[in-house]
Protein backbone atom coordinates (compact mmCIF):
# COMPACT_ATOMS: atom_id res chain seq x y z
CA UNK A 1 0.00 0.00 0.00
CA UNK A 2 3.19 2.46 1.06
CA UNK A 3 4.32 1.91 -2.63
CA UNK A 4 0.77 2.40 -4.29
CA UNK A 5 0.11 5.91 -2.83
CA UNK A 6 3.74 6.75 -1.67
CA UNK A 7 4.44 8.08 2.10
CA UNK A 8 2.04 11.37 1.88
CA UNK A 9 -0.92 9.67 0.39
CA UNK A 10 -0.12 6.38 2.55
CA UNK A 11 -0.65 9.09 5.65
CA UNK A 12 -3.48 11.10 4.27
CA UNK A 13 -5.30 7.68 3.95
CA UNK A 14 -4.96 6.79 7.49
CA UNK A 15 -6.04 9.94 8.56
CA UNK A 16 -9.12 9.70 6.27
CA UNK A 17 -9.96 6.21 7.73
CA UNK A 18 -9.96 7.92 11.49
CA UNK A 19 -12.20 10.24 10.39
CA UNK A 20 -14.17 7.62 8.41
CA UNK A 21 -14.46 5.58 11.27
CA UNK A 22 -14.88 8.53 14.34
CA UNK A 23 -17.90 9.92 12.20
CA UNK A 24 -19.41 7.73 9.65
CA UNK A 25 -18.82 4.41 11.08
CA UNK A 26 -20.93 2.35 8.45
CA UNK A 27 -18.67 3.76 5.49
CA UNK A 28 -16.14 2.07 4.09
CA UNK A 29 -13.80 5.72 3.34
CA UNK A 30 -14.20 8.69 3.07
CA UNK A 31 -11.14 10.28 1.57
CA UNK A 32 -10.14 14.12 2.80
CA UNK A 33 -11.12 16.84 2.00
CA UNK A 34 -15.05 16.23 2.48
CA UNK A 35 -17.97 18.72 2.79
CA UNK A 36 -21.14 17.35 4.07
CA UNK A 37 -23.62 20.41 5.16
CA UNK A 38 -26.37 19.78 7.24
CA UNK A 39 -25.30 16.41 7.85
CA UNK A 40 -28.69 15.29 9.65
CA UNK A 41 -30.38 16.09 6.73
CA UNK A 42 -28.56 13.03 5.23
CA UNK A 43 -28.97 9.32 5.33
CA UNK A 44 -25.88 7.26 4.22
CA UNK A 45 -25.78 3.87 3.79
CA UNK A 46 -22.84 1.06 4.45
CA UNK A 47 -20.01 0.81 2.39
CA UNK A 48 -20.18 4.30 1.60
CA UNK A 49 -16.94 5.28 -0.36
CA UNK A 50 -15.45 8.46 -1.83
CA UNK A 51 -12.66 10.10 -3.77
CA UNK A 52 -11.16 13.52 -2.34
CA UNK A 53 -12.97 17.21 -2.58
CA UNK A 54 -16.57 15.50 -2.66
CA UNK A 55 -19.38 17.94 -1.17
CA UNK A 56 -23.01 16.80 -0.21
CA UNK A 57 -25.48 19.30 1.08
CA UNK A 58 -28.97 19.80 2.11
CA UNK A 59 -30.34 23.37 0.98
CA UNK A 60 -34.20 22.52 2.31
CA UNK A 61 -36.04 24.67 1.02
CA UNK A 62 -39.05 23.23 3.85
CA UNK A 63 -38.27 24.34 7.25
CA UNK A 64 -39.96 20.76 8.25
CA UNK A 65 -37.63 18.55 5.86
CA UNK A 66 -36.19 15.18 7.69
CA UNK A 67 -33.92 13.76 5.30
CA UNK A 68 -33.05 15.90 2.07
CA UNK A 69 -30.44 13.03 0.60
CA UNK A 70 -30.64 9.18 0.84
CA UNK A 71 -28.02 6.98 -0.40
CA UNK A 72 -27.90 3.21 -0.25
CA UNK A 73 -25.73 0.47 0.37
CA UNK A 74 -22.53 -0.19 -1.26
CA UNK A 75 -22.15 3.72 -2.89
CA UNK A 76 -19.03 4.60 -4.50
CA UNK A 77 -18.37 8.41 -5.63
CA UNK A 78 -14.89 9.28 -6.89
CA UNK A 79 -13.36 12.59 -6.88
CA UNK A 80 -15.08 15.77 -6.48
CA UNK A 81 -18.65 14.42 -7.33
CA UNK A 82 -20.94 17.46 -5.89
CA UNK A 83 -24.53 16.24 -4.85
CA UNK A 84 -27.14 19.36 -3.32
CA UNK A 85 -30.44 18.85 -2.36
CA UNK A 86 -33.44 20.99 -1.15
CA UNK A 87 -36.42 18.41 -1.03
CA UNK A 88 -34.96 14.61 -1.91
CA UNK A 89 -32.01 13.30 -3.74
CA UNK A 90 -32.04 9.17 -3.48
CA UNK A 91 -29.34 6.96 -4.53
CA UNK A 92 -30.06 3.52 -4.06
CA UNK A 93 -27.62 0.23 -3.52
CA UNK A 94 -24.77 -0.48 -5.78
CA UNK A 95 -24.20 3.08 -7.67
CA UNK A 96 -21.17 3.69 -9.08
CA UNK A 97 -20.49 7.81 -9.59
CA UNK A 98 -17.04 8.84 -11.32
CA UNK A 99 -15.65 12.34 -11.32
CA UNK A 100 -16.59 15.45 -11.57
CA UNK A 101 -20.31 14.55 -11.28
CA UNK A 102 -23.16 17.25 -10.38
CA UNK A 103 -26.48 16.07 -9.61
CA UNK A 104 -29.16 18.72 -7.79
CA UNK A 105 -32.80 18.81 -7.29
CA UNK A 106 -32.75 22.52 -6.97
CA UNK A 107 -33.34 25.73 -9.63
CA UNK A 108 -32.52 29.29 -9.10
CA UNK A 109 -36.15 30.09 -10.20
CA UNK A 110 -38.89 28.58 -11.90
CA UNK A 111 -38.85 28.41 -15.90
CA UNK A 112 -42.08 26.69 -16.23
CA UNK A 113 -45.84 26.00 -15.00
CA UNK A 114 -47.92 28.78 -13.33
CA UNK A 115 -44.74 30.98 -12.23
CA UNK A 116 -42.20 31.69 -14.35
CA UNK A 117 -38.79 34.00 -12.82
CA UNK A 118 -38.39 37.19 -14.82
CA UNK A 119 -34.94 37.61 -16.20
CA UNK A 120 -34.39 40.85 -15.38
CA UNK A 121 -34.64 39.26 -11.53
CA UNK A 122 -30.74 39.18 -10.20
CA UNK A 123 -30.81 35.12 -10.08
CA UNK A 124 -29.90 35.16 -6.81
CA UNK A 125 -33.00 36.76 -6.00
CA UNK A 126 -35.32 34.10 -7.55
CA UNK A 127 -36.91 31.52 -5.02
CA UNK A 128 -35.01 28.37 -5.18
CA UNK A 129 -37.34 25.55 -6.74
CA UNK A 130 -37.08 22.21 -6.70
CA UNK A 131 -38.21 18.91 -8.15
CA UNK A 132 -36.94 15.22 -6.62
CA UNK A 133 -33.68 13.27 -8.36
CA UNK A 134 -33.86 9.32 -7.84
CA UNK A 135 -30.79 7.19 -8.82
CA UNK A 136 -32.01 3.94 -8.61
CA UNK A 137 -30.10 0.68 -7.98
CA UNK A 138 -26.87 -0.71 -10.02
CA UNK A 139 -26.44 2.73 -11.66
CA UNK A 140 -23.49 3.84 -13.49
CA UNK A 141 -22.32 7.10 -14.11
CA UNK A 142 -19.69 8.68 -16.17
CA UNK A 143 -17.12 11.24 -16.07
CA UNK A 144 -18.40 14.89 -15.82
CA UNK A 145 -22.00 14.10 -16.08
CA UNK A 146 -24.68 16.37 -14.70
CA UNK A 147 -27.91 15.27 -13.30
CA UNK A 148 -30.63 17.86 -13.32
CA UNK A 149 -33.37 18.25 -11.20
CA UNK A 150 -36.75 15.75 -11.82
CA UNK A 151 -35.21 13.04 -13.20
CA UNK A 152 -35.21 9.46 -12.27
CA UNK A 153 -32.47 6.94 -13.45
CA UNK A 154 -34.11 3.83 -14.10
CA UNK A 155 -31.68 0.87 -12.26
CA UNK A 156 -28.80 -0.62 -14.24
CA UNK A 157 -28.73 2.44 -16.40
CA UNK A 158 -25.63 3.75 -17.82
CA UNK A 159 -25.13 7.43 -18.31
CA UNK A 160 -21.80 8.33 -20.74
CA UNK A 161 -19.23 10.88 -19.91
CA UNK A 162 -19.98 14.46 -19.89
CA UNK A 163 -23.67 13.84 -20.77
CA UNK A 164 -26.73 16.43 -19.19
CA UNK A 165 -29.53 14.20 -17.93
CA UNK A 166 -32.47 16.68 -17.84
CA UNK A 167 -35.41 13.42 -18.54
CA UNK A 168 -35.82 10.07 -17.36
CA UNK A 169 -34.07 7.46 -18.48
CA UNK A 170 -35.10 3.79 -18.30
CA UNK A 171 -33.83 0.81 -16.83
CA UNK A 172 -31.09 -1.08 -18.50
CA UNK A 173 -29.94 1.64 -20.73
CA UNK A 174 -27.34 3.29 -22.11
CA UNK A 175 -27.65 6.99 -22.48
CA UNK A 176 -25.48 9.79 -24.23
CA UNK A 177 -25.32 13.31 -25.23
CA UNK A 178 -26.39 17.12 -24.22
CA UNK A 179 -29.09 16.08 -23.43
CA UNK A 180 -28.62 12.93 -22.76
CA UNK A 181 -30.47 10.31 -25.30
CA UNK A 182 -31.20 6.22 -25.03
CA UNK A 183 -29.09 4.27 -27.46
CA UNK A 184 -29.22 0.86 -26.35
CA UNK A 185 -31.37 -0.95 -24.23
CA UNK A 186 -30.27 -4.53 -22.80
CA UNK A 187 -32.06 -7.16 -24.02
CA UNK A 188 -32.18 -10.00 -21.41
CA UNK A 189 -32.72 -13.11 -23.71
CA UNK A 190 -30.04 -13.05 -25.55
CA UNK A 191 -27.51 -11.17 -23.13
CA UNK A 192 -26.66 -8.14 -24.97
CA UNK A 193 -26.66 -4.10 -25.67
CA UNK A 194 -28.44 -3.40 -28.79
CA UNK A 195 -28.49 -0.64 -30.04
CA UNK A 196 -31.93 1.55 -30.62
CA UNK A 197 -33.25 2.32 -34.05
CA UNK A 198 -33.75 5.79 -33.76
CA UNK A 199 -30.62 5.95 -32.77
CA UNK A 200 -27.84 7.14 -35.32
Amino acid sequence: MLRRYGFFGFIRLIISLIYTKMFFPKARIIRLPFDIRNQHLAEIGKGFTTGFGCRIESVPVNSNATNCIRIGDNVQINDYVHIAAGESITIGNNVLIASRVFVSDLNHGSYSGDHQDNPLTPPNDRKLSTNPVVISDNVWIGEGVCIMSGVTLGSGSIIGASSVVTKNIPPNSIAVGSPARVIKVYNFENGTWERISNSN
